[in-house]
């Protein structure tokens, strides 16, 4: 037993966890999921007041500063960790897909074979069979020849490395019409008379679909204007984002934080509801485009504005508010002098998506001329230090005495209004 141990360590030791095979024991999820593990447990001994040298225990500020780096050094390993993690799964994403597609395929096989008793076999019954197939190769090969950006996804996977609510629901759209196309086209291969050709080809007009193309321009519409909208908002610093390790599914329904957003839930449901009746619309009618009501498409184009309005409204430049002395209890009042500690108060120090450590970590303030990283302040369970709405950071005695000024860079890169102070000898 200890030697199956000892070599048990061994090679775990060999793999650290960067192996991205997906299939050992030691791959990458396993090193990233050691990783969090060791580093939650040494916050926790920390905020603890355990694990601190003697050399720097008798001060304050040297034990901070101490753990601070302690804490930032394995917070980089859980952030490697969780890249290796988000590339390994990445890559075998597109073996998921073509598993999932084809389970889709045998799933419609099944329903149509159950309505066909009694009713019989029919020709819009092959032509949605070979549709499926067709849309299910192309979704399979496209997996394969995109396997190290996520297959099927990359598409729909935005620049922050999280699925993109806007380019989901236009992607489900552009998917269902080409499939309600394809068998369109399927039938009419098949067709021997000719007024039934004429009867399938007059399917295709606009009369008839003009409700569900009219959602799929707006949703494509709306896809393409998001993606110009964040993009600018970030460039001009009125949004933070922070990318993820990977993309998720409930990326979908919430914001980068994790939290869940009425304006994506009510896009998602709704664009979900009239795709179910679309759907149903075509398996009655599989002669011509679902003619989706008016009704039910305004609803939709409703949705999609409210979803768009609340890209517009979220996120906000970082605010510095106030910037007072550090004050601990028995601390005789003072100005701010080098070395003593600061709190800044203000609003947005701390985008959403970035309450991880590593995150944290590359916060940095300026004071004057010097940058000063934000220490690490751990507590059980989280951090006292850094918050969204305080800062707590030492005045270095690099900065010169007199007026200075304050400004606060968070880790997704924005800069905050620049803040002056008096410091004194």
């Amino acid at each position: 037993m200890a030697v199956q141990e000892a070599r048990q360590g061994a090679e775990a030791g060999a793999y650290g966890g960067g192996c991205t095979c997906g299939d050992c024991p030691h791959g990458a999820r396993e090193g990233h999921r050691r990783a969090v593990a060791e580093f939650l447990l040494k916050r926790d001994e920390f905020a603890a007041g355990q694990g601190l040298p003697a050399a720097v225990a008798h001060s304050a500020s040297a034990s901070r500063q101490w753990v601070s780096e302690e804490l930032t050094q394995s917070a980089e390993l859980v952030a490697e960790r969780g890249r290796a993690e988000g590339e390994a799964w990445l890559a075998r994403l597109w073996g998921r897909t073509a598993i999932v597609v084809g389970a889709s395929v045998v799933a419609l096989l099944l329903v149509q074979s159950l309505t066909a008793i009694g009713a019989g076999w029919s020709a819009a019954r092959t032509a949605g069979l070979l549709a499926a197939l067709l849309v299910g190769g192309a979704l399979t090969a496209a997996s394969w020849f995109h396997r190290a950006r996520g297959g099927a996804l990359a598409p729909v996977i935005g620049e922050d490395n999280r699925l993109s609510t806007s380019r989901a629901v236009a992607a489900a759209w552009v998917l269902f019409v080409a499939y309600a196309v394809l068998v369109l086209v399927g039938q009419l291969a098949v067709a021997s008379e000719h007024g039934e050709r004429d009867a399938l080809i007059s399917g295709l007009e606009l009369a008839r679909g003009a409700g569900a193309v009219t959602v799929l321009a707006v949703v494509c519409g709306i896809a393409v204007l998001v993606r110009r909208v964040v993009g600018l908002r970030v460039l001009g610093q009125r949004l933070q984002k922070v990318r993820a390790y990977r993309p998720r599914a409930a990326d979908l329904l919430t914001d980068d934080s994790g939290r869940g957003t009425f304006a994506d839930i009510q896009y998602v449901v709704i664009s979900a509801v009239a795709l179910a009746f679309a759907a149903v619309r075509l398996a009655r009618r599989p002669d011509q485009l679902p003619d989706l009501p008016w009704g039910l498409a305004v609803v939709v184009l409703v949705s999609a504005a409210t979803y768009l309005a609340g890209k517009y409204a979220e996120g906000g430049r970082p605010v510095i508010l106030s910037v007072v002395r550090a004050r601990e209890a028995g601390d005789l009042d003072a100005p701010v002098r080098t070395g003593d500690d600061i709190e800044i108060r203000g609003a947005g120090f701390v985008p959403l998506g970035a309450q991880s450590a590593d995150r944290l970590t590359r916060m940095v303030v300026r004071i004057g001329a010097v940058n000063v990283h934000v220490p690490l302040v751990p507590v059980t369970g989280g951090f006292s230090n850094p918050t969204d709405a305080v800062l707590t950071v030492p005045v270095p005695a690099d900065v010169e005495p007199g007026r200075v000024e304050v400004q606060v860079i968070t880790a997704a890169g924005a800069e905050t209004n620049r803040y002056a102070i008096d410091v004194t000898d």
